[in-house]
């Protein structure tokens, strides 16, 4: 009796122990989601090598979450986390490539 009383205080530490693992995770993720940020840049870029070069470089910067580059509009788009970098190191980045990189203003920044 005494074994099965001290088996389900574990399992009920172990339940409890799992919520707040769990607990722990979405908090971790709100605040990631909190710190992520997004810029596009302006880039004369003019061809399929250049493209290529941006993707290949810029991507791995310290912070960079996602990297989508619009040959046919010029555009760079990083997604970041905050807390690594910020949009003043990521232009550098683009620059130091030999590019120049305008920062234009997104959807979510007009509102």
């Amino acid at each position: 009796m005494l074994a099965a009383f001290s088996m389900s205080c574990a399992t009920v530490s172990a339940q409890e122990n799992v919520k707040k693992e769990e607990k722990k995770e979405q908090q971790e993720t709100k605040r990631q989601k909190k710190t992520v940020q997004e810029v596009v840049f302006k880039v004369n870029m003019t061809c399929e090598n250049c493209k290529a070069k941006i993707e290949k470089n810029v991507a791995w910067e310290k912070g960079v979450r996602d990297l989508v580059v619009n040959l046919n509009r010029k555009l760079v788009t990083i997604k970041y986390d905050a807390s690594k970098t910020d949009e003043e190191t990521l232009k550098k980045a683009i620059e130091a490539l030999g590019y120049t990189a305008e920062k234009q203003e997104t959807a979510a920044q007009k509102k």
